[in-house]
């Protein structure tokens, strides 16, 4: 079942034919259960969405603003050459913000990736009052 949850109708389609007592009242049932299942969905992805979102870091970075970036072994493998390594790099500029939750750092060429990061992946200069959450 993918998609989005949509809503539909138990409704009998000929209202003008007599329906028994017990089938309006079955009706009537699985009408009340949908609702009841559809609230359980709707608080469940509430929770899932709450619980995702809960160490979401929210930052807003300007051009211009002196950033340094978590070095990932993954994408700096001859940066981090072992543990006692600095986890951070740089004072580089932000050059625009991609999205939400990106942004382009001016990188020298040697550092041979993407010049796009997660905000995760940013520390703001300490000294650099321009951060807002």
């Amino acid at each position: 079942m993918g998609g989005s949850f949509k809503s539909f109708s138990l409704v009998p389609r000929a209202m003008n034919e007599k329906l028994s007592v017990e089938v309006r009242k079955r009706v009537e049932e699985i009408q009340t259960l949908y609702e009841l299942v559809k609230i359980k969905i709707e608080k469940s992805n509430a929770s899932y969405q709450a619980q995702v979102n809960k160490h979401k870091r929210r930052a807003v970075f300007q051009p211009r603003y002196l950033v340094c970036i978590h070095l990932r072994k993954v994408d700096f493998a001859s940066k981090c050459k072992n543990e006692l390594m600095a986890r951070l790099d740089g004072l580089f500029k932000v050059l625009e913000k991609v999205n939400e939750n990106a942004y382009k750092i001016n990188l020298p060429k040697d550092y041979e990736v993407s010049v796009t990061f997660n905000v995760a992946d940013l520390t703001p200069f300490p000294d650099d009052d321009h951060l807002s959450n």
